[in-house]
């Protein structure tokens, strides 16, 4: 049982990696807590559902689903810098419209199909015996089926790792990073702050998505539900990944934000799993509350332990 609850804490882990380098774009690049990715988790989802339900390649369904997503983290700009939104409200805001559109492109499926008369919103989409990307790779007994899962998730997060920073490198890049650092300071150097927003906004989205769009495929089907707690899951990997490997090397950190994505699935699968948690009680139910400990004390016990190892040192006779 247990080899079995590992390999899935891994599967997920990798994952949800793309989510977690969404949530630093937006988190850490930006310095905006985007709820968005709630929304455009579970819209990267549906529309690669929509598409391989239509008997599209995985490859594209995935890409659809993708930019799917970045348009919705563009929306969440423009009602930010265009209709002056604060922030986090406009985040919110789409996030509920988001809600109403995965409804209506999981209902929109069957109906393109010519299985239903009326394109009337769903709240999931079956894709039990639809090719996905995985499905050349798995075996007729489906006794490799967790590591395919596993290798596909880690190429497509290395994919987006790679991506990023090489992008990071560019000087739009560069741009995008000295204006979430500071805005006013990048405008004076020329810098459009306003389309490096909708640009970081996009691409966070893009990789949340893509995420969500793999996602769907390793489960079989699609819920409209699937997205509630993605900003928590992508902010623990951030947070633990940065607590426990902290360094300002961009590709290092990014690469420890995905460990950490990896090592809180982990955490949360032994936390629910036959584990001491188990044996008083806690269970599934208590996933929100076993992250909010596990994000708090990764941020209170690493300052803590430096000062304690400060205290140490200062004690010691000279």
């Amino acid at each position: 049982m247990l080899p079995l609850m590992l390999f899935g804490s891994i599967e997920v882990g990798l994952i949800y990696a793309t989510v977690a380098l969404g949530v630093l774009i937006s988190y850490r690049l930006l310095d905006f807590p985007d709820m968005t990715a709630d929304g455009s988790f579970p819209l990267g989802g549906a529309v690669c559902g929509l598409f391989l339900y239509l008997g599209h390649s995985p490859a594209a369904a995935m890409l659809w689903g993708a930019l799917a997503g970045a348009v919705a983290g563009a929306v969440t700009a423009y009602l930010c810098v265009s209709l002056h939104i604060a922030k986090t409200l406009s985040s919110v805001i789409v996030m509920l419209g988001l809600y109403s559109v995965n409804l209506r492109v999981l209902g929109l499926a069957p109906f393109l199909a010519g299985e239903t008369p009326v394109a009337a919103g769903a709240p999931n989409l079956p894709l039990l015996g639809v090719g996905n990307v995985f499905t050349p790779f798995v075996a007729a007994d489906f006794s490799n089926q967790f590591a395919v899962h596993c290798a596909f998730a880690l190429a497509i997060a290395l994919a987006c790792w790679l991506a990023l920073n090489l992008f990071l490198s560019t000087g739009l890049g560069l741009a995008l990073l000295a204006s979430g650092m500071n805005q006013r300071m990048a405008s004076a150097h020329g810098i459009n702050s306003n389309a490096m927003f909708f640009l970081g906004m996009a691409l966070s989205n893009f990789s949340i998505a893509l995420g969500g769009a793999l996602f769907v495929q390793t489960q079989g089907c699609v819920d409209v539900s699937i997205g509630i707690g993605t900003v928590i899951a992508g902010l623990a990997a951030v947070i633990i990944g940065e607590s426990l490997f902290p360094t300002r090397n961009t590709w290092l950190r990014s690469a420890a934000i995905m460990v950490g994505s990896v090592l809180y699935r982990i955490f949360v699968g032994f936390a629910i799993g036959d584990g001491p948690l188990r044996h008083i009680g806690m269970g599934p139910e208590d996933l929100n509350l076993i992250t909010a400990v596990l994000v708090a004390a990764a941020l209170v016990l690493p300052r803590n332990l430096r000062n304690w190892k400060r205290k140490l040192l200062s004690r010691k006779p000279s």
